[in-house]
């Protein structure tokens, strides 16, 4: 969320920063209600001031025996007219939160111009896409070839979008989260956490998915509470830390967590809905860091590198972009995809996405810490997918496939499975 006096202050800089975006920013109903509120609360100064005064006045009246009852009179209006400006102040002050919390965050400079995937800017490539000497096959024909996939019986027990994992696909879906977790926690200093899946509306609105963004996610209730179930372990990881002040000395904080990921995709409209690739229900490893704002860079490219380094570990070719302005999350001010090679598509599909926020949901979440000055200042927040487990088993499945329908493991993957080859009939092989 914005402070409103920056983006008064910044003026038409604002409005065109935020038309990068395709967001039109109403610059003089922002001053308005600006203005409404600061008079308000200045009413409400002086009439507490007024009424305090009032008060003073009764008392030294009483004492000297006077007749106090017109000045008692005086002092029941003032309260009453309190209560209107407070009430006033209240309604205003509302009106002013819904706004700001439908402005997105400011584009960084450094991301491109444009509102699609098309206008992302590519950074680098890394490895070689696999040269087959044979058609190659996509996860859905490999995996329920072998047996391991089985979106038949997800969709009897679910419908469309959904999965069933079997025997060495379920190994496999949990060595990956394993293997992800030991690097974010004993090579990259992340603290894994264990979080619930079901947040409140407040944290959901902490991070950015509300108000915006209701229809894209499943909400349930427990007892007299709205719930919702989480679109990314971000959520609750980010506001873990919500409405508390941490101290400098601590930052950054690394969190990390594997959790089931839960999204309607409202308005997909049937994109990649054969497979793993965008699913209602999906497991991931998440990434948090929060830090000083003047960190937020660097904690970012560190980010990238932590989520790079999973790719690595399981030898496959992938490249990073950025995103342009228009593309952007609503919160981010800037992000990095990082786009695997899919052989089925011959191109890169996105796997992760790492986002700097700024002090934008810091803000919203009353995340913050203290400057040079010890004054609270908000935090800075970056996050990034490290990583989906179903897009990278996808991956895995495709880049490493052989001729006779098998899989050729990564070595990473080996001491958490014992094997290193799926064969063609599902079953495990050491050789």
């Amino acid at each position: 969320m914005h402070d409103a006096r920056v983006l008064i202050d910044m003026g038409e800089d604002a409005v065109r920063r935020l038309a990068r975006r395709g967001y039109t920013l109403d610059l003089s109903s922002l001053e308005s209600l600006q203005s409404r509120r600061n008079k308000s609360i200045q009413s409400g100064d002086e009439l507490r001031s007024e009424s305090k005064r009032i008060a003073q006045e009764v008392q030294q009246t009483a004492k000297a025996g006077g007749d106090i009852s017109t000045l008692k009179e005086t002092a029941r209006k003032l309260k009453e007219q309190i209560r209107e400006t407070e009430a006033e102040q209240e309604r205003i002050q509302q009106e002013l939160t819904e706004l700001l919390l439908t402005i997105p965050n400011l584009p960084a400079d450094e991301a491109p111009d444009g509102d699609s995937e098309e206008f992302a800017v590519e950074q680098r490539r890394v490895g070689t896409p696999p040269a087959f000497s044979f058609e190659p096959k996509d996860h859905v024909d490999l995996g329920e070839a072998m047996g391991i996939l089985d979106f038949g019986r997800a969709t009897k027990l679910s419908g469309p979008r959904f999965s069933v994992l079997r025997g060495v696909g379920a190994a496999l879906e949990r060595a990956l989260a394993t293997l992800f977790l030991d690097l974010h926690t004993r090579r990259h200093g992340y603290v894994e956490h264990s979080v619930p899946f079901l947040v409140s509306r407040k944290t959901m609105t902490g991070t950015g998915q509300l108000p915006k963004f209701e229809e894209d996610l499943f909400k349930t209730g427990v007892a007299d509470r709205d719930l919702f179930l989480i679109p990314t372990a971000e959520v609750p990881l980010t506001n873990l830390y919500a409405d508390e002040i941490i101290p400098p000395t601590e930052l950054p904080v690394a969190l990390t967590a594997h959790t089931q990921c839960f999204r309607s995709e409202a308005g997909s409209y049937g994109r990649d809905t054969r497979g793993l690739i965008r699913q209602h229900q999906f497991a991931k490893v998440e990434m948090v860091r929060i830090a000083a704002p003047d960190q937020a860079s660097a904690e970012m490219e560190k980010m990238v590198s932590h989520a790079e380094a999973c790719l690595k570990e399981l030898d496959l070719a992938y490249r990073v972009v950025t995103l342009a302005a228009g593309d952007t999350g609503f919160s981010a001010q800037l992000t990095y995809d990082l786009e695997v090679w899919l052989p089925s598509q011959a191109t890169y599909r996105e796997i992760s996405s790492v986002s700097d926020f700024g002090t934008f949901q810091g803000r919203r979440a009353g995340i913050r810490t203290r400057d040079e000055n010890g004054k609270p200042t908000p935090a800075a927040t970056i996050n990034g997918s490290g990583l989906p487990i179903g897009r990278t088993l996808a991956a895995v499945l495709e880049q490493h496939q052989q001729a006779d329908g098998s899989v050729l493991l990564p070595e990473s993957l080996v001491k958490y499975l014992g094997y290193r080859r799926i064969k063609a009939d599902g079953t495990p092989s050491e050789e």
